[in-house]
């Protein structure tokens, strides 16, 4: 584990500073993620730990207020650091950025109450399109006032502007699962069709098949069909994301890009 004061020398901290623990057992790869996390403001890397124990410990002795772990970590599996995380009373963020691509990793990131999910490798932009996502939520959420439902809904959604902006998406469609089906697309080695999509997110394959089919509708994602032996052509999805694509920030990607 190490700091990122040498010395132990003071360093003066804005209070809006955001300190962050990397943790990956691949030195090489800890050093990239510290790298990136520094040119974002209003972040900080406090610390960094290579292995599931060595994360524990640098919370405790860190506190920092983000954490970006990876789950192939030699002694324990990343989402095993969670729980101990809470059962010793830490309550810092975490951000998985993982090779994992298993949807039971996902899904189980999503049981622990992870704040993203980010597939290696990836771009700096990736990292710092959601970095700077999770400080706007998290300055929502400091700052939030609490007077009704509207107001539970938009921290929770977390959307800048009034919750009905939600109403983007098609009536019966959720911003929940709008944001795991985008997240699903982006990440997908090649097209995708609405098959695999809802093996990879567990949802439906009716549903799976609509999410895609809108985002077709609102240039988000690109059509080509697949011809097979016999019956109707499979319709395979590609996420568009080029700069003269269609894609207008819908409330469930504001602010963020992904993989």
């Amino acid at each position: 584990m190490t700091t990122s004061t040498p010395g132990g020398r003071p360093t003066t901290v804005a209070d809006d500073t955001i300190d962050v623990l990397v943790v990956d057992d691949d030195f090489r790869v800890a050093r990239v993620h510290r790298a990136y996390v520094a040119r974002v403001e209003p972040f900080r890397v406090t610390g960094v730990a290579g292995t599931g124990e060595e994360a524990v410990a640098a919370v405790g002795e860190l506190r920092p207020g983000l954490v970006l772990l990876d789950l192939y970590l030699p002694d324990l599996f990343g989402l095993d650091v969670i729980p101990r995380l809470r059962a010793a009373g830490h309550e810092c963020d975490v951000m998985v950025i993982s090779a994992a691509r298993e949807a039971d990793s996902v899904r189980g990131a999503v049981r622990h109450g992870v704040v993203d999910y980010l597939l290696k490798p990836f771009a700096f932009e990736d990292l710092r399109a959601r970095l700077e996502r999770y400080a706007a939520q998290r300055g929502r959420l400091r700052d939030a006032v609490v007077r009704g439902q509207a107001d539970v809904d938009r921290v929770l959604a977390g959307a800048a502007g009034p919750v009905p902006a939600v109403s983007a998406l098609p009536k019966g469609m959720s911003v929940e699962t709008a944001r795991l089906i985008e997240r699903t697309l982006r990440q997908a080695d090649g097209t995708l069709s609405a098959r695999e999509c809802a093996e990879s997110t567990g949802v439906s394959r009716v549903s799976a098949r609509r999410y895609l089919e809108h985002f077709h509708t609102v240039g988000s994602a690109e059509v080509s069909l697949r011809y097979g032996a016999a019956g109707r052509p499979e319709r395979r999805y590609r996420f568009v994301d080029g700069a003269g694509a269609r894609t207008a920030r819908e409330p469930w990607s504001r602010g963020g890009t992904g993989v």
